[in-house]
């Protein structure tokens, strides 16, 4: 039986109507059309299973339950999951055709079964991952899957690219954040995602995230229940990009948040040339060094040979 009908939905799914959820602040009536994300205000998912290879605290020995959202509001070139979260041009908008395969609509009722699934396969967390144009549906759906019953942990899992209003109509839903800081230079990250103003959002985003979740606590097992956790991953020959983000992340925020240097890149078809190679080991040795020097201790490092498709989720 759904759960709402479209006359008595939540106040916050008017932001639909005129969507200004992430930075692209398209203002694009998403009843209608799709907006730069890709996305009309029809909740779609592209996946919903346990995930085994989120960091050590997250996944654990059980999995995390990820639940990854269908559509991108950053469209990185270099996106492993770019079947799913491809970022529609101008001449693309209008239609939500491209996504017809992927994944398919759920209703709250059902999107607040699917966690509940989750914790009954023993998920550690609810994982929503690229959730940033569905945010009401979110908030919408831990409640009620609060109410159903939900006790695990929820997280949200970003490309950092995100409005500080919409991370503040989070509150109270999100127990743990995992945004990504992907780049420092406004030139690399307008080449590469098409956002110049990337660090200035992120920046902002983190800061709020790290204003609701304050300090961070693990469980008996070592699992996180409240917390941040920044993700960077390292991009073939941006070695001084990679080292300010960290020099701006530990002298902002230190051991109050923990660091995850990734060298899992992997080059998908059609990057630009200058990406179509793994992270060279010395330079992500560097970077590991220079946490050390920096005086991180939360942080989390990968072992060689992650570069694999292994990483990237099957989402027929």
């Amino acid at each position: 039986m759904e759960f709402c009908s479209k006359s008595t939905l939540p106040a916050s799914f008017d932001a639909y109507s005129s969507c200004h959820l992430c930075p692209r602040s398209c203002g694009c009536d998403r009843s209608v059309k799709t907006g730069v994300c890709g996305m009309t205000d029809e909740l779609r998912i592209s996946r919903v299973g346990l995930h085994m290879w989120e960091e050590p605290c997250i996944s654990g020995s059980s999995g995390s339950g990820t639940i990854f959202f269908t559509g991108c509001n950053l469209g990185c070139v270099f996106c492993q999951n770019h079947e799913i979260s491809r970022r529609l041009s101008e001449s693309e908008r209008g239609s939500s055709s491209f996504f017809a395969l992927s994944g398919r609509a759920y209703t709250v009722s059902e999107f607040s079964d699917a966690m509940l699934s989750l914790e009954k396969q023993g998920a550690n967390n609810i994982n929503f991952v690229t959730g940033t144009h569905f945010v009401p549906h979110i908030v919408e759906g831990v409640r009620l899957a609060r109410e159903r019953g939900l006790t695990i942990p929820t997280l949200y899992n970003c490309g950092g690219y995100e409005s500080v209003e919409t991370i503040k109509m989070l509150e109270g839903s999100i127990d743990i954040y995992l945004p990504d800081m992907k780049f420092f230079s406004s030139e690399i990250s307008k080449k590469y995602a098409h956002a110049a103003d990337y660090f200035e959002r992120a920046k902002e985003a983190i800061a709020e995230m790290v204003r609701q979740c304050p300090e961070q606590v693990f469980d008996e097992n070592g699992i996180i229940q409240k917390g941040v956790i920044v993700r960077h991953l390292m991009l073939p020959g941006l070695l001084f990009d990679s080292k300010h983000i960290l020099d701006y992340l530990c002298e902002t925020y230190g051991n109050s948040i923990t660091i995850s240097l990734m060298n899992q890149y992997t080059p998908m078809p059609g990057v630009p040339e200058e990406l179509d190679r793994p992270v060279s080991s010395e330079h992500y040795r560097s970077m590991i060094d220079h946490l050390t020097l920096l005086g991180q201790e939360n942080a989390f490092i990968q072992e060689g040979g992650t570069v694999s498709e292994s990483f990237i989720p099957d989402f027929e």
